[in-house]
């Protein structure tokens, strides 16, 4: 267990890549929910490396040059994942949670040689400009609980995405309280704008992979 100089504690959660190397995460002891890295991240994080993006042995590489965003990254590991594999990165989250990001980014550096990530506030409904044009990909870990955030997630997927734009969202689905309502409720606003389509687990990880945990491909209805 570490100690910054603020007297906040971190534990790290090692994932290793296909490659062998290891992203090392640190989480927080005590904070909320973007502290932690969650199932979810990790099944996401694993699915950028199969072979439909990525695949050293036959010259596929998608994510080489495409800027990505990833909104609601917590402790930035599905980011930093797509950063190592030559994306462009900009990971998002609240103020709070910005510390926690750029020191996972620091940490990670020697893993990025080929693509780039940046930590930047983005507040869901709120100014998107400097998050314009909108990127190849958007990512999401594990942002569909809250119910007052709902609303202006999905108005901002609307402003950040283009017709080019896949939006990959990864969730585990909870059936506890008031979780299934948030859901439906997620998937009714966005069927207004947006298509999808659902990965099967044969396409996911072979390791990583969970029947409560899904992955989505989200594109914007033409």
């Amino acid at each position: 267990m570490a100690a910054d100089a603020h007297g906040r504690h971190y534990f790290v959660r090692e994932i290793e890549k296909n490659d062998g190397c290891k992203l090392k995460v640190k989480q927080c002891y005590l904070g909320d929910v973007g502290c932690v890295v969650w199932d979810a991240a990790i099944v996401l994080a694993k699915y950028l490396e199969t072979k439909h993006f990525y695949d050293p042995s036959s010259g596929v590489n998608l994510w080489a040059g495409r800027r990505v965003l990833e909104l609601g990254a917590g402790t930035g590991a599905v980011g930093l994942m797509a950063a190592t594999l030559g994306a462009e990165v900009t990971v998002t989250d609240l103020e709070e949670l910005q510390t926690l990001l750029r020191m996972n980014i620091q940490d990670n550096q020697a893993l990025i040689n080929c693509g780039s990530v940046t930590a930047k506030v983005l507040k869901w409904g709120e100014d998107l400009s400097e998050f314009i044009p909108p990127m190849h990909y958007v990512l999401m870990a594990d942002c569909i609980y809250y119910e007052q955030s709902i609303i202006p997630l999905v108005e901002s997927l609307k402003l950040l995405c283009g017709p080019d734009t896949c939006i990959i969202c990864c969730y585990e689905q909870r059936t506890e309280g008031i979780n299934p309502q948030v859901e439906r409720q997620f998937f009714e606003l966005l069927q207004q704008n947006f298509s999808w389509e659902e990965i099967p687990s044969d396409k996911q990880d072979s390791e990583f992979s969970s029947p409560d945990i899904h992955i989505l491909h989200i594109r914007r209805k033409a």
